[in-house]
């Protein structure tokens, strides 16, 4: 995928289209463009209005969601025009009674009138409040409410998936992303890769993705590879330079069977291994002669104590001799904590008895359809792995497939709107409001607050009565040591206003880390997690109540 041709000038700068080409004006559903009509039929497509984006429960069953997919709706918004083609598609779509000049209006329609505003990409971000703000006119803002759900959403998702997966393994483990064969398709596929970086994996396998977004690309050999060789015979080329090309060892071969002639007589009393299988051998030698500065072996095709593990480090060894350093070992099936830990062992044995220095320290990479689950389960065994490689749970988030978005309108015409619900989690916050994040002596975030856009905001040191939206006896004091006013401007319009500018790839991946840190871990934690408090002013409160009461029906007894 390339990013579209359609480019727009900003005040700061050229802002590309869509990364995927298929993000265009009519990912959108029927509805929409039905609702445009009307409004311009009503004369209403001009009416001012104000929507907000959010989701209602975080998902996995935890405490928190990592905001991501804002960088794709700037792009998407700031080179939004229709198309001759696309018109008489939607023409076609609607029905023979609409007036040819609903079509007339969009052709013109862009959004030049529209305003964005939103959390930075990469927050912590937590149920109810706005993750978007977007001001403009109703039939405008309509045509952007599906594609701006849908590049929220799963984006969100899988980037929360990763912060989890992350937080469960440790910040010391490598995290590696193997998704792409299992992901849904090759936008989902692509788009995981992104976010997973984003929320804390250190590379990935997914080539595309690494040439769209720069992010770090790992991989060695399958099975495939391994059972590909029936021994050494097959291996023509034997010769291999040392590291600093003093030197050529004519026979890398016979230097790696010498090799494992004494991993035999050293492990012999232990009874590690006997015969290794021969064949894998001939696969390690065969990579090692093509990579020698990025050995890494898959161990576990036949036997990983008795083949795998002694072949690997015959190798390693072989290596070593020509001044080179092996990567380490992958492990993708069985017991991975037992198995990891014999590893580990056995490696320290061959550097005490070879002085071998750091050898104890080569690397162990795990895979075998990963998840939090069994990275928890891991810890509590205690294992030696270094590195984790994680497909299929996280990049289809197998454990919840949606996050579930939505786009509430929230004012038009300077009247606030609510929606109503016997659900009262269902319940949208009216009007136009700003959004701050209260944080405490140790600096943690101890709640947020929505408060009416004109209200004065809250300050260090102040005294300030956080209430629950909806229910009465729930409020709290809180005398914050730091305030951060979540919402910032991402698309001014034609408005004379400051823009943010959209970060790097890199950069939101930074912030996303430094958020997760300014989070208590007991929010953060797998099982039975502490809810994390949203909240809002009182003058908001009473608001939403005056109108609620307002708005709904008054019933009847007869």
């Amino acid at each position: 995928m390339e990013a579209n041709g359609g480019v727009v000038k900003e005040k700061k700068r050229t802002i590309n289209g869509p990364t995927n080409p298929m993000v265009t004006p009519l990912l959108t559903d029927l509805y929409q463009f039905t609702m445009a009509y009307a409004y311009w039929k009503a004369a209403k497509h001009n009416d001012r209005a104000v929507f907000d984006l959010y989701f209602r429960r975080n998902p996995f069953g935890g405490e928190y969601t990592v905001f991501a997919g804002l960088e794709e709706c700037i792009r998407f918004i700031a080179n939004f025009k229709l198309s001759k083609d696309e018109i008489a598609f939607v023409r076609e779509c609607l029905s023979p009674t609409c007036e040819d000049g609903f079509f007339d209006y969009l052709g013109g329609i862009d959004c030049s009138d529209v305003e964005v505003y939103a959390i930075a990409e990469g927050s912590v971000v937590f149920p109810k409040v706005p993750l978007m703000r977007i001001e403009g006119p109703v039939a405008v803002v309509q045509l952007l409410e599906t594609p701006f759900v849908n590049l929220i959403n799963f984006a969100s998702l899988v980037t929360t998936n990763a912060a989890r997966h992350r937080f469960v393994a440790g910040k010391s483990k490598l995290l590696l992303e193997f998704g792409l064969r299992r992901a849904q398709g090759p936008d989902g596929g692509v788009g995981a890769s992104r976010y997973c970086y984003m929320g804390g994996f250190d590379a990935t396998s997914n080539c595309a993705a690494g040439k769209l977004f720069g992010i770090p690309l790992r991989g060695t050999h399958s099975h495939a590879f391994v059972s590909s060789f029936t021994g050494p015979d097959e291996i023509t080329e034997k010769s291999l330079k040392s590291h600093d090309g003093s030197r050529e060892c004519k026979d890398f071969v016979s230097l790696t069977q010498t090799w494992l002639g004494k991993l035999k007589r050293l492990s012999s009393s232990e009874g590690v291994f006997g015969e290794t299988n021969q064949s894998e051998l001939a696969a390690f030698v065969s990579y090692a002669l093509a990579f020698p500065n990025n050995f890494l072996a898959l161990v576990d095709t036949y036997d990983v104590m008795r083949s795998g593990v002694p072949n690997f480090c015959a190798v390693a060894l072989a290596l070593n001799d020509l001044g080179y350093k092996a990567k380490g070992i992958r492990l993708d099936s069985g017991d991975l904590a037992y198995l990891s830990c014999e590893t580990r062992n056995f490696f320290h044995t061959v550097e005490k008895e070879f002085k071998v220095p750091g050898f104890g320290k080569t690397n162990i990479t795990a895979s075998n359809d990963l998840n939090e689950e069994t990275l928890d389960a891991l810890n509590k065994q205690g294992h030696e792995v270094d590195s984790f490689g994680i497909g299929t749970n996280l990049v289809t988030c197998f454990a919840q497939p949606a996050l579930g978005c939505v786009f509430k309108l929230v004012e038009i015409n300077n009247q606030p709107r609510i929606k109503l619900s016997e659900d009262v989690s269902k319940v949208s916050i009216p009007c136009k409001k700003r959004s701050f994040r209260l944080y405490g002596k140790e600096g943690y975030a101890l709640v947020d607050i929505m408060s009416g856009e004109n209200e004065p905001p809250p300050k260090a040191g102040q005294r300030i009565l956080c209430r629950h939206p909806f229910n009465e006896s729930k409020r709290a004091y809180v005398v914050p040591q730091r305030v951060e006013e979540l919402m910032k401007c991402y698309w001014p319009g034609s408005a004379d206003k400051a823009r943010e500018e959209l970060p790097t790839l890199e950069q939101i991946r930074g912030h996303c880390m430094k958020q997760l840190e300014q989070m208590r871990t007991d929010h953060m934690r797998r099982l039975n997690p502490t809810p994390y408090k949203v909240s809002v002013s009182t003058k908001l409160y009473e608001f939403i109540h005056f109108l609620w009461l307002n708005e709904a029906p008054v019933g009847e007894l007869q």
